[in-house]
């Protein structure tokens, strides 16, 4: 670091944002959605080809987060010590390599192994995003670092997903993952070109499970993300076969572009109130998307 002091004004790399870098972890993230629920959209297709029902065929979202949900702590937990750069590269191209097994598998407990592991890889790639943007930029603008990481998950939805289904359903859902093996491999040389390393924790500084999920709220707080997640997910995961009563199961891809951008709106709704209005808009969330749910039902 240099030892020149700056006269009339903060350097301006101090009020500077590491954008290629921040960029690329927003990608990460991006894959990370992508491998995850892009199934959804070619469930009709998946199924076919491995001679499973869109139910059975409906377990590759599930069984994805399934790898995320047993695997992340523990993992996180082992690896404190190594760079965080080299555990997010690990992370990437074990999606490239994932992706790839499920593109060319025809068993079942073969495609399902791979997305369970895809689902270990997404849990690391999530536990690093937040901790590695406030690192990478200045204290008083980690904030703004994280919300930019942030945007590759709402991105995701709104155009990656129903940008796969449409690609899957004109090329095939094979070819739809064996690109995404091709994206991942190009994420990790741009993370080699353009993202710093950051050294693990230490001995003396490594966090344990149990005293931080004694901190007072947090048990009812992960409870309802959870809840809240594995209703989300059953609605998006079998959105195929429930148009099909509708007429819509050929514009899936359309239904998931309407949705995405939803979301993106209601992310500009959050950013815009939720430093004054936290608690009333969770709850007023959570009875919306209820009625929401129920509205689709009937």
């Amino acid at each position: 670091m240099s030892s020149t002091v700056s006269i009339g004004g903060p350097s301006p790399a101090v009020d500077r944002l590491p954008v290629g870098g921040l960029l690329a972890l927003a990608m990460a993230g991006f894959i990370t959605i992508m491998t995850e629920v892009m199934p959804a959209g070619l469930l009709p297709q998946m199924g076919g080809s491995l001679g499973v029902s869109d139910a059975v065929a409906g377990q590759f979202v599930t069984t994805y987060a399934a790898g995320s949900l047993v695997t992340a702590i523990p993992l996180m937990t082992l690896t404190q010590a190594l760079p965080r750069r080299l555990l997010l590269l690990i992370a990437i191209i074990g999606f490239a390599a994932l992706n790839a097994v499920t593109a060319v598998s025809s068993s079942l407990p073969v495609t399902m192994a791979a997305r369970f592991l895809a689902g270990a890889c997404g849990g690391l790639v999530w536990a690093l995003l937040t901790g590695y943007a406030a690192r990478m930029a200045p204290s008083h603008l980690a904030g703004r670092a994280i919300a930019l990481t942030g945007i590759g998950a709402p991105l995701a939805f709104s155009l990656g997903v129903p940008a796969g289904t449409f690609i899957g359903t004109l090329i095939g859902w094979r070819l739809a993952f064996g690109l995404m093996s091709v994206v991942a491999l190009l994420l990790a040389g741009w993370i080699l070109a353009v993202l710093p390393d950051f050294a693990g924790r230490r001995q003396d500084q490594r966090l344990a499970l149990r005293p931080i999920l004694s901190l007072p709220g947090i048990r009812p707080i992960l409870a309802v993300m959870g809840l809240f997640v594995v209703a989300h997910n059953l609605l998006y995961t079998y959105i195929a076969p429930f148009l099909v009563p509708s007429g819509l199961a050929e514009r899936v891809d359309v239904v998931l572009l309407c949705f995405g951008l939803a979301g993106l709106a209601g992310l500009w709704v959050v950013g815009a109130l939720i430093d004054r209005r936290l608690r009333l808009m969770v709850l007023g969330n959570l009875v919306l998307f209820g009625a929401c749910a129920v509205a689709l039902g009937l």
